[in-house]
C-alpha cells in the first residue's frame, strides 16, 4: 500500500507563518528619551538644574569637565536573528548649566551627527624576557614549596 498524500493547507500555512517569524527583527529600546513636551518646558535663561531633574529625571551620563552639562541618550537597534544588532535610530539630548545652576543651552543631536571613533591596534611593550611556556613551568619548581611547619626555604 503506496499512497502518497498531500500536506494539508493548515500546514502549509503553520510552516510559512514560522520562517516569516524568524525573520522579524528583535527591538530593543535603551536609554531615557525625554518627550518633546517635557523638552518646550525648558527654557534658557530660567529653568534650574532642580526643574530639569523633576521634568525629565535622571541624566543618562553627565560631564566630567567645563561646564555642567547633563546627557540623556536613547537608542533604537534591530536584530535580525543571529546577526549582529543594527542601530536604527539614537537621540541624545544635551542640556548646559551654569555657574548658578540655571540653563545655558539645549541641544537635540540624531544618530547622523554621530562620529565613528576608530581604536588604535598598538600594543604598550612591557619590559621583561619572553617566557615560553615551558620555561615557565620549569622557572616556578621549588620557588611556592614549604617545610612542614609552613615556612618557605
Amino acid at each position: 500500500m503506496n499512497v502518497l498524500t498531500r500536506p494539508s493547507p493548515f500546514a502549509l500555512a503553520l510552516v510559512a507563518a514560522l520562517a516569516l517569524g524568524a525573520c522579524t527583527p528583535t527591538v530593543d529600546l535603551r536609554g531615557n528619551l525625554p518627550t518633546p513636551e517635557n523638552l518646550a518646558e525648558i527654557k534658557p535663561g530660567k529653568t534650574t538644574r532642580d526643574e530639569v531633574q523633576q521634568l525629565l529625571g535622571t541624566p543618562s551620563t553627565t560631564s566630567t569637565f567645563g561646564d555642567e552639562s547633563w546627557q540623556y541618550i536613547s537608542a533604537r537597534t534591530e536584530t535580525k536573528a543571529f546577526f549582529k544588532p543594527e542601530v536604527k535610530d539614537r537621540k541624545v539630548v544635551s542640556i548646559t548649566f551654569d555657574r548658578s545652576g540655571v540653563v545655558k543651552d539645549v541641544i537635540e543631536r540624531g544618530l547622523e551627527d554621530g562620529v565613528a571613533i576608530n581604536s588604535v591596534e598598538r600594543e604598550t611593550p612591557t619590559a621583561g624576557k619572553e617566557l615560553s611556556i615551558l620555561e615557565q613551568l620549569v622557572g616556578n619548581i621549588g620557588k611556592f614549596s614549604k617545610d612542614s611547619k609552613g615556612n618557605s626555604p
